[in-house]
């Protein structure tokens, strides 16, 4: 095993530029909210998923800090490993210089934080709390040092379209690196057994389908989450590529089910190794479920499942 190494906010900020992984633990970091009817963003899924069938594909997003006349400014590019702190941020108007305070609601939410090491084994989904002056914070806790990227999932209410603006995170402390989880259609979460089915295709993309079951048992009562019986996030290995990931179908619709089935549409923009992140809600706690996978050519054999593992320090947060 190789030595750990300390760190500085230099050094997990020059390695993070490289795409160079820092090891890091499992963990988990879901939400809770209350329930709310079905966004509008909801209504374009439809739209959405016409076009990947007709071969239209959206481009990945959190590549870019800036995009679309959008920055994102975190306030301390760099934290400390194992302990809780508050995480700032702000999304600036580039035309103006101003911090934005008006945004669309969509899943519920104004805007979706997803913070993810670079290795791809830890992963966090916050809600965080937005000032009047436009600075979002939220309280995280990250278990181990490395490199790390925000995503910042939002639509300004002045905007068209959505944007997913990324930046990177130092924490530091000392590491190891650690490989990416082996290739699985299965996970193991707090009890529960979530099943991945369909491939992760590239081009014009296609359908997964996670089926969800506790004691070996199918789970028929999910609850709503976000605007729909699950919430998926896909990120690609090396450059932390977001792709958009879109539920089929709504609760209350008449068609969709609560479980043990949540299927997605979605098209990966290359072939690959990508992480899959499932947040679902069951007996009112979410849990997060998550899996490797490969887009285009042969699927890699399975090599065990990843198990995510609760984070006693995080807890719900907003």
């Amino acid at each position: 095993m190789n030595t750990g190494l300390k760190i500085t906010a230099f050094a997990a900020a020059v390695a993070a530029t490289f795409g160079t992984a820092y090891g890091v633990g499992t963990g988990i970091d879901p939400v809770t909210d209350r329930e709310k009817t079905p966004t509008a963003r909801h209504g374009e899924h439809d739209d959405q998923q016409q076009k990947k069938k007709a071969g239209g594909q959206q481009p990945p997003g959190g590549l870019q800090i800036s995009d679309g006349g959008y920055t994102l400014k975190l306030a301390d590019p760099r934290i400390e490993a194992d302990k809780k702190q508050q995480l700032r941020f702000t999304v600036v108007e580039d035309a103006t210089g101003r911090n934005v305070t008006a945004y669309a609601r969509e899943h519920d939410k104004e805007l979706h934080l997803i913070v993810a090491s670079r290795d791809l084994t830890t992963y966090r989904h916050l809600h965080p709390k937005r000032a009047a002056d436009g600075t979002w914070s939220t309280p995280v806790r990250l278990p181990e040092a490395g490199g790390y990227r925000v995503f910042a999932d939002f639509r300004p209410e002045s905007a068209k379209k959505g944007l997913t603006l990324g930046a990177d995170l130092g924490v530091a402390g000392t590491y190891e690196p650690k490989a990416l989880p082996a290739h699985s259609t299965t996970a193991k979460v707090d009890g529960y057994d979530v099943t991945l089915k369909g491939g992760l295709k590239t081009g014009a993309g296609g359908d997964l389908t996670l089926s969800v079951a506790k004691n070996g048992r199918p789970v028929t009562d999910l609850q709503p989450y976000l605007g729909a019986y699950g919430h998926l996030v896909a990120l690609r290995s090396g450059d932390l590529a977001y792709l958009h990931v879109h539920p089929n179908g709504t609760p209350g619709d008449g068609r969709t089910k609560a479980g043990p089935g949540v299927s997605f549409g979605t098209a990966a923009p290359s072939k690959g190794a990508y992480r899959l992140f499932l947040d679902f809600k069951h007996e009112g706690k979410v849990r997060t479920a998550a899996f490797t996978v490969h887009a285009g050519g042969a699927a890699e054999k399975d090599g065990g499942h990843a198990e995510p593992e609760q984070d006693g320090g995080g807890g719900h947060q907003h």
